[in-house]
Protein backbone atom coordinates (compact mmCIF):
# COMPACT_ATOMS: atom_id res chain seq x y z
CA UNK A 1 0.00 0.00 0.00
CA UNK A 2 1.12 3.10 -0.65
CA UNK A 3 1.68 6.08 1.41
CA UNK A 4 -0.64 8.29 -0.13
CA UNK A 5 -3.22 5.58 -0.06
CA UNK A 6 -2.84 5.10 3.79
CA UNK A 7 -2.96 8.92 4.54
CA UNK A 8 -6.54 8.57 2.63
CA UNK A 9 -7.61 5.64 4.63
CA UNK A 10 -6.33 7.67 8.34
CA UNK A 11 -8.39 10.50 6.60
CA UNK A 12 -11.32 8.61 6.45
CA UNK A 13 -10.98 6.87 9.12
CA UNK A 14 -11.02 10.17 11.39
CA UNK A 15 -14.01 10.94 11.96
CA UNK A 16 -15.51 7.52 13.05
CA UNK A 17 -12.67 7.16 16.12
CA UNK A 18 -13.32 10.58 16.85
CA UNK A 19 -16.69 9.83 17.75
CA UNK A 20 -16.33 7.05 20.12
CA UNK A 21 -17.29 6.48 23.28
CA UNK A 22 -15.21 5.98 26.29
CA UNK A 23 -16.55 2.27 27.13
CA UNK A 24 -15.96 1.75 22.94
CA UNK A 25 -12.35 3.29 22.85
CA UNK A 26 -11.26 1.47 26.57
CA UNK A 27 -12.83 -1.64 25.02
CA UNK A 28 -10.81 -1.77 22.26
CA UNK A 29 -7.16 -0.83 23.92
CA UNK A 30 -7.72 -3.77 26.47
CA UNK A 31 -8.15 -5.67 23.11
CA UNK A 32 -4.73 -4.00 21.39
CA UNK A 33 -3.00 -5.42 24.56
CA UNK A 34 -4.62 -8.82 24.69
CA UNK A 35 -3.68 -9.15 20.93
CA UNK A 36 -0.38 -8.25 21.73
CA UNK A 37 0.08 -11.36 24.53
CA UNK A 38 -1.67 -13.40 22.25
CA UNK A 39 1.17 -12.79 19.11
CA UNK A 40 3.98 -12.23 21.46
CA UNK A 41 5.64 -15.48 19.43
CA UNK A 42 5.04 -13.76 15.85
CA UNK A 43 6.44 -10.37 17.43
CA UNK A 44 9.50 -12.06 19.14
CA UNK A 45 10.33 -13.52 15.63
CA UNK A 46 9.94 -10.45 13.63
CA UNK A 47 12.24 -8.58 16.16
CA UNK A 48 14.93 -11.57 15.74
CA UNK A 49 15.35 -10.55 12.17
CA UNK A 50 15.64 -7.14 13.04
CA UNK A 51 18.19 -7.73 15.38
CA UNK A 52 20.33 -9.84 13.09
CA UNK A 53 20.00 -7.53 10.32
CA UNK A 54 21.20 -4.54 12.74
CA UNK A 55 24.10 -6.49 14.21
CA UNK A 56 27.08 -4.72 13.55
CA UNK A 57 25.91 -1.60 12.06
CA UNK A 58 24.66 -0.19 15.20
CA UNK A 59 25.39 0.66 18.62
CA UNK A 60 25.00 -2.01 21.36
CA UNK A 61 22.90 0.33 23.39
CA UNK A 62 20.71 1.12 20.03
CA UNK A 63 20.50 -2.84 19.73
CA UNK A 64 19.33 -2.70 23.29
CA UNK A 65 16.70 -0.08 22.07
CA UNK A 66 15.57 -2.58 19.08
CA UNK A 67 15.54 -5.94 21.43
CA UNK A 68 12.22 -6.98 22.20
CA UNK A 69 11.81 -9.49 24.98
CA UNK A 70 8.44 -11.33 26.50
CA UNK A 71 8.87 -9.41 29.30
CA UNK A 72 9.10 -6.01 27.16
CA UNK A 73 6.10 -6.86 25.21
CA UNK A 74 4.26 -7.44 28.87
CA UNK A 75 5.05 -4.20 29.23
CA UNK A 76 4.09 -2.60 26.31
CA UNK A 77 0.55 -4.28 26.48
CA UNK A 78 0.47 -3.10 30.49
CA UNK A 79 1.20 0.62 28.99
CA UNK A 80 -2.13 0.14 26.93
CA UNK A 81 -4.00 -0.97 29.83
CA UNK A 82 -2.80 1.72 31.74
CA UNK A 83 -4.07 4.48 29.02
CA UNK A 84 -7.61 2.49 28.88
CA UNK A 85 -7.95 2.95 32.65
CA UNK A 86 -7.04 7.42 32.11
CA UNK A 87 -10.07 9.71 31.77
CA UNK A 88 -10.90 10.34 27.97
CA UNK A 89 -9.71 13.74 27.20
CA UNK A 90 -12.05 14.16 24.37
CA UNK A 91 -15.25 16.13 24.97
CA UNK A 92 -13.79 17.95 28.52
CA UNK A 93 -15.06 21.21 28.84
CA UNK A 94 -11.83 23.47 29.45
CA UNK A 95 -13.48 26.61 30.34
CA UNK A 96 -16.67 28.13 30.74
CA UNK A 97 -18.03 31.30 30.39
CA UNK A 98 -21.44 33.59 29.88
CA UNK A 99 -21.50 36.70 28.47
CA UNK A 100 -23.57 39.95 29.49
CA UNK A 101 -26.01 39.68 27.06
CA UNK A 102 -26.39 36.17 27.80
CA UNK A 103 -24.03 33.77 25.30
CA UNK A 104 -22.82 31.18 26.78
CA UNK A 105 -19.24 29.82 25.49
CA UNK A 106 -17.68 26.74 26.07
CA UNK A 107 -13.92 25.42 25.20
CA UNK A 108 -14.20 21.84 24.58
CA UNK A 109 -10.98 19.59 24.32
CA UNK A 110 -11.35 18.03 21.08
CA UNK A 111 -9.27 14.90 18.82
CA UNK A 112 -6.15 16.50 16.75
CA UNK A 113 -8.02 14.10 13.64
CA UNK A 114 -4.92 12.18 11.96
CA UNK A 115 -1.52 11.71 14.23
CA UNK A 116 1.54 10.95 11.70
CA UNK A 117 4.65 9.89 13.85
CA UNK A 118 8.09 9.35 12.72
CA UNK A 119 10.61 7.38 15.04
CA UNK A 120 13.16 5.57 15.15
CA UNK A 121 14.75 1.63 16.55
CA UNK A 122 12.18 1.53 18.87
CA UNK A 123 9.21 -1.09 18.75
CA UNK A 124 7.72 0.07 22.07
CA UNK A 125 6.91 3.69 20.56
CA UNK A 126 4.76 1.99 18.17
CA UNK A 127 2.02 0.43 20.51
CA UNK A 128 2.32 3.69 22.76
CA UNK A 129 1.60 5.56 19.92
CA UNK A 130 -1.17 4.24 18.65
CA UNK A 131 -2.98 3.68 21.78
CA UNK A 132 -2.77 7.31 23.19
CA UNK A 133 -3.90 8.37 19.22
CA UNK A 134 -6.80 5.96 20.22
CA UNK A 135 -7.69 7.13 23.43
CA UNK A 136 -7.00 11.06 22.16
CA UNK A 137 -9.96 10.29 19.64
CA UNK A 138 -7.33 10.17 16.75
CA UNK A 139 -6.14 7.89 13.47
CA UNK A 140 -2.62 7.31 14.16
CA UNK A 141 -0.17 6.80 10.83
CA UNK A 142 3.12 5.41 12.58
CA UNK A 143 6.31 5.42 10.54
CA UNK A 144 9.40 3.59 11.59
CA UNK A 145 12.98 3.41 10.98
CA UNK A 146 13.93 0.39 8.71
CA UNK A 147 15.37 -1.24 11.58
CA UNK A 148 12.83 -1.80 13.23
CA UNK A 149 10.18 -2.13 10.83
CA UNK A 150 9.22 -5.89 10.99
CA UNK A 151 8.92 -5.32 14.46
CA UNK A 152 6.70 -2.41 14.00
CA UNK A 153 4.72 -4.27 11.58
CA UNK A 154 3.88 -7.59 13.26
CA UNK A 155 3.21 -4.84 16.22
CA UNK A 156 0.11 -3.31 14.30
CA UNK A 157 -0.66 -6.41 12.88
CA UNK A 158 -1.32 -7.54 16.53
CA UNK A 159 -2.97 -3.85 17.30
CA UNK A 160 -4.98 -4.65 14.25
CA UNK A 161 -6.38 -7.48 15.45
CA UNK A 162 -7.37 -6.57 18.91
CA UNK A 163 -9.07 -3.58 16.74
CA UNK A 164 -11.42 -5.93 14.75
CA UNK A 165 -12.34 -8.17 17.77
CA UNK A 166 -13.57 -4.65 18.96
CA UNK A 167 -15.35 -4.03 16.01
CA UNK A 168 -13.06 -0.81 15.52
CA UNK A 169 -11.93 0.07 12.09
CA UNK A 170 -8.24 -1.25 12.07
CA UNK A 171 -7.34 1.75 9.53
CA UNK A 172 -6.89 4.04 12.33
CA UNK A 173 -4.05 2.54 13.04
CA UNK A 174 -1.36 2.05 10.05
CA UNK A 175 2.02 1.53 9.67
CA UNK A 176 4.13 3.38 6.63
CA UNK A 177 5.74 0.51 4.06
CA UNK A 178 8.22 2.75 2.76
CA UNK A 179 11.06 2.87 4.61
CA UNK A 180 12.45 5.30 2.59
CA UNK A 181 12.70 9.05 2.96
CA UNK A 182 10.18 9.75 0.41
CA UNK A 183 7.63 8.49 2.77
CA UNK A 184 8.76 10.81 5.85
CA UNK A 185 8.90 14.12 3.02
CA UNK A 186 5.09 12.65 1.83
CA UNK A 187 3.97 12.86 5.71
CA UNK A 188 5.74 16.21 6.42
CA UNK A 189 3.97 17.72 3.43
CA UNK A 190 0.46 16.24 3.23
CA UNK A 191 -1.32 19.23 3.81
CA UNK A 192 -5.23 18.31 4.45
CA UNK A 193 -4.65 14.90 5.36
CA UNK A 194 -2.00 15.01 8.10
CA UNK A 195 -3.63 17.45 11.46
CA UNK A 196 -0.33 16.72 13.61
CA UNK A 197 3.28 15.02 13.00
CA UNK A 198 5.26 14.10 15.84
CA UNK A 199 9.11 13.34 15.32
CA UNK A 200 10.68 11.13 17.79
CA UNK A 201 14.15 10.49 16.96
CA UNK A 202 17.52 11.98 16.90
CA UNK A 203 18.29 15.46 16.58
CA UNK A 204 18.73 14.68 12.21
CA UNK A 205 15.18 13.69 12.12
CA UNK A 206 14.03 16.15 14.55
CA UNK A 207 16.06 19.39 12.69
CA UNK A 208 14.65 18.18 8.96
CA UNK A 209 10.92 17.60 9.71
CA UNK A 210 10.98 21.25 11.67
CA UNK A 211 12.56 22.92 8.93
CA UNK A 212 10.79 20.78 5.84
CA UNK A 213 7.35 19.76 7.51
CA UNK A 214 4.14 21.95 5.63
CA UNK A 215 2.09 20.26 8.10
CA UNK A 216 2.04 21.88 11.94
CA UNK A 217 5.06 19.80 14.12
CA UNK A 218 5.21 19.03 17.53
CA UNK A 219 8.66 18.45 18.09
CA UNK A 220 10.23 15.96 20.59
CA UNK A 221 13.56 17.34 21.30
CA UNK A 222 16.96 15.40 21.89
CA UNK A 223 18.24 14.93 25.43
CA UNK A 224 21.79 17.08 26.50
CA UNK A 225 20.67 16.93 30.07
CA UNK A 226 22.42 17.79 33.06
CA UNK A 227 22.86 17.03 36.70
CA UNK A 228 24.71 19.98 38.70
CA UNK A 229 25.65 19.01 42.22
CA UNK A 230 26.12 22.02 43.92
CA UNK A 231 28.30 22.25 47.13
CA UNK A 232 25.89 21.38 49.87
CA UNK A 233 24.47 18.65 47.87
CA UNK A 234 24.40 15.00 49.78
CA UNK A 235 27.18 13.87 47.57
CA UNK A 236 26.67 9.56 48.58
CA UNK A 237 22.57 10.80 46.68
CA UNK A 238 24.57 12.42 44.08
CA UNK A 239 26.66 9.86 43.08
CA UNK A 240 23.50 7.84 43.30
CA UNK A 241 21.72 9.92 41.01
CA UNK A 242 24.04 10.66 38.62
CA UNK A 243 24.66 6.55 38.06
CA UNK A 244 20.97 6.18 37.36
CA UNK A 245 20.70 9.13 35.45
CA UNK A 246 23.81 7.71 33.01
CA UNK A 247 23.90 4.23 33.20
CA UNK A 248 20.22 2.94 33.64
CA UNK A 249 19.55 3.59 30.21
CA UNK A 250 21.85 5.82 28.33
CA UNK A 251 20.53 5.17 24.96
CA UNK A 252 17.51 7.53 25.62
CA UNK A 253 16.68 10.96 25.81
CA UNK A 254 16.36 11.78 29.37
CA UNK A 255 19.49 9.83 30.56
CA UNK A 256 22.42 12.46 31.95
CA UNK A 257 24.91 13.95 29.47
CA UNK A 258 26.93 16.17 31.64
CA UNK A 259 27.43 16.49 35.18
CA UNK A 260 28.83 20.00 36.65
CA UNK A 261 30.46 20.03 39.62
CA UNK A 262 30.63 23.00 41.96
CA UNK A 263 34.31 23.83 42.78
CA UNK A 264 34.34 23.94 46.21
CA UNK A 265 33.56 20.71 46.57
CA UNK A 266 35.79 19.29 43.10
CA UNK A 267 38.81 18.01 45.13
CA UNK A 268 36.80 15.89 47.44
CA UNK A 269 33.88 14.80 44.75
CA UNK A 270 35.30 14.11 41.73
CA UNK A 271 37.34 10.93 43.19
CA UNK A 272 34.08 9.13 44.55
CA UNK A 273 32.46 9.69 41.09
CA UNK A 274 35.35 8.30 39.41
CA UNK A 275 34.90 5.16 41.67
CA UNK A 276 31.46 5.23 41.10
CA UNK A 277 31.44 5.25 37.24
CA UNK A 278 34.41 3.79 36.35
CA UNK A 279 36.55 1.59 39.55
CA UNK A 280 33.59 0.29 41.06
CA UNK A 281 31.36 -0.75 37.91
CA UNK A 282 34.82 -2.55 36.53
CA UNK A 283 34.52 -5.11 39.85
CA UNK A 284 31.02 -5.59 39.13
CA UNK A 285 31.74 -6.26 35.56
CA UNK A 286 29.60 -4.05 34.68
CA UNK A 287 30.03 -1.17 31.23
CA UNK A 288 32.28 1.52 32.09
CA UNK A 289 31.65 5.15 31.55
CA UNK A 290 34.35 7.06 30.24
CA UNK A 291 34.52 10.71 31.59
CA UNK A 292 34.89 13.53 29.20
CA UNK A 293 36.85 16.14 31.61
CA UNK A 294 37.16 19.70 31.47
CA UNK A 295 40.35 21.55 31.97
CA UNK A 296 39.32 21.79 35.76
CA UNK A 297 38.31 18.45 36.47
CA UNK A 298 41.57 16.55 35.03
CA UNK A 299 43.32 18.30 38.12
CA UNK A 300 41.56 15.69 40.25
CA UNK A 301 40.93 12.70 38.11
CA UNK A 302 42.38 11.20 35.10
CA UNK A 303 39.89 10.41 32.03
CA UNK A 304 39.29 11.50 28.23
CA UNK A 305 40.03 15.20 27.86
CA UNK A 306 36.68 17.06 26.87
CA UNK A 307 36.56 18.09 23.13
CA UNK A 308 35.31 21.73 21.69
CA UNK A 309 31.59 19.41 20.87
CA UNK A 310 31.54 17.24 23.49
CA UNK A 311 29.13 19.29 26.01
CA UNK A 312 27.06 19.65 23.15
CA UNK A 313 27.12 16.56 22.31
CA UNK A 314 24.02 13.92 23.21
CA UNK A 315 25.99 10.91 23.56
CA UNK A 316 23.52 8.11 23.90
CA UNK A 317 26.01 5.78 25.18
CA UNK A 318 28.31 5.08 27.98
CA UNK A 319 29.67 8.68 27.78
CA UNK A 320 30.00 11.40 30.47
CA UNK A 321 30.68 15.15 29.90
CA UNK A 322 32.29 16.84 33.53
CA UNK A 323 32.80 20.36 34.31
CA UNK A 324 33.78 22.19 37.09
CA UNK A 325 32.02 25.22 37.79
CA UNK A 326 32.13 28.34 40.13
CA UNK A 327 28.85 28.47 41.43
CA UNK A 328 24.80 27.50 40.97
CA UNK A 329 25.03 30.97 38.60
CA UNK A 330 27.69 29.53 36.12
CA UNK A 331 25.94 26.11 36.19
CA UNK A 332 22.96 28.03 35.17
CA UNK A 333 24.69 29.80 32.26
CA UNK A 334 26.17 26.43 31.13
CA UNK A 335 23.07 24.48 30.84
CA UNK A 336 21.66 27.74 28.96
CA UNK A 337 24.40 27.49 26.64
CA UNK A 338 24.47 24.25 26.19
CA UNK A 339 21.20 22.26 27.42
CA UNK A 340 18.67 21.21 24.64
CA UNK A 341 15.94 22.51 27.01
CA UNK A 342 14.95 18.64 27.95
CA UNK A 343 15.42 17.43 31.98
CA UNK A 344 17.84 19.13 34.29
CA UNK A 345 18.41 18.77 37.81
CA UNK A 346 20.18 20.29 40.93
CA UNK A 347 21.48 18.39 43.99
CA UNK A 348 21.19 20.84 46.84
CA UNK A 349 20.41 21.07 50.34
CA UNK A 350 19.82 24.91 50.04
CA UNK A 351 16.76 26.13 49.33
CA UNK A 352 17.96 29.25 47.94
CA UNK A 353 20.31 27.25 45.11
CA UNK A 354 17.50 25.26 44.40
CA UNK A 355 14.71 28.03 43.92
CA UNK A 356 17.52 29.63 42.05
CA UNK A 357 18.04 26.64 39.50
CA UNK A 358 14.26 26.04 38.96
CA UNK A 359 13.48 29.44 38.17
CA UNK A 360 16.18 30.14 35.50
CA UNK A 361 16.90 27.03 34.05
CA UNK A 362 14.49 26.88 30.95
CA UNK A 363 14.20 23.34 29.98
CA UNK A 364 10.80 20.96 29.90
CA UNK A 365 11.42 19.15 33.48
CA UNK A 366 13.51 20.50 36.30
CA UNK A 367 14.54 18.47 39.00
CA UNK A 368 15.87 18.70 42.58
CA UNK A 369 17.97 15.90 44.34
CA UNK A 370 15.89 13.54 41.41
CA UNK A 371 17.50 11.42 38.64
CA UNK A 372 16.43 13.21 35.00
CA UNK A 373 15.26 9.61 34.14
CA UNK A 374 12.08 10.27 35.55
CA UNK A 375 10.92 12.66 32.90
CA UNK A 376 8.71 10.26 31.21
CA UNK A 377 4.54 9.84 30.32
CA UNK A 378 4.34 6.56 32.91
CA UNK A 379 6.91 7.89 35.50
CA UNK A 380 4.77 11.49 35.25
CA UNK A 381 1.00 9.97 35.47
CA UNK A 382 0.12 9.95 32.29
CA UNK A 383 -0.09 6.60 31.39
CA UNK A 384 2.73 6.56 28.44
CA UNK A 385 4.48 8.82 26.07
CA UNK A 386 3.74 10.46 22.67
CA UNK A 387 7.43 11.61 23.41
CA UNK A 388 8.83 14.65 25.02
CA UNK A 389 8.14 18.30 23.73
CA UNK A 390 11.72 20.96 24.35
CA UNK A 391 9.45 23.41 22.51
CA UNK A 392 6.93 25.57 24.19
CA UNK A 393 3.60 25.52 21.78
CA UNK A 394 1.42 24.13 21.85
CA UNK A 395 2.47 21.58 24.70
CA UNK A 396 5.98 21.24 26.90
CA UNK A 397 7.29 17.78 28.42
CA UNK A 398 6.07 14.25 28.36
CA UNK A 399 3.31 14.34 25.71
CA UNK A 400 -0.20 12.70 26.69
CA UNK A 401 -3.78 12.55 25.96
CA UNK A 402 -4.54 16.14 26.98
CA UNK A 403 -1.45 17.22 24.93
CA UNK A 404 -2.60 15.05 21.79
CA UNK A 405 -5.92 17.01 21.73
CA UNK A 406 -6.67 20.44 20.76
CA UNK A 407 -9.87 22.56 21.59
CA UNK A 408 -12.99 24.15 19.84
CA UNK A 409 -15.39 26.87 21.12
CA UNK A 410 -18.98 26.25 21.42
CA UNK A 411 -21.34 28.87 21.43
CA UNK A 412 -25.19 28.59 22.98
CA UNK A 413 -27.37 31.56 22.98
CA UNK A 414 -31.00 32.18 21.73
CA UNK A 415 -31.01 34.49 19.47
CA UNK A 416 -28.15 37.00 19.95
CA UNK A 417 -27.17 38.82 17.21
CA UNK A 418 -23.95 41.86 17.09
Amino acid sequence: MTTHDILVKAKEAKHGIGTLDTAKKNAALCAMADALIAETPAILAANAGDMEVAKGKISDVMLDRLLLTAARIEGMAEGIREVAKLPDPVGKVLRTATRPNGMKIERVSVPMGVIAIIYESRPNVTSDAASLALKAGSACILRCGKEAHASAQAIVDAMQKGLAAAGVPADCVQLIEDTSHDSANELMTARGYVDLLIPRGGAGLIRRCVENATVPVLETGTGICHVFVEKTGDQEKALAIIENAKCQRPSVCNACEDVLIDEAIAAEFLPKLKKTLVDDRLEKGAKLVELRLCEKARQFIDGTPAGEKDFDTEFLDYILGVKVVSSVEEAITHIAAHSTGHSEAIVTKDETAARLFTSLVDSAAVYVNVSTRFTDGGEFGLGCEMGISTQKLHARGPLGLEELCTFKYVITGDGQTR
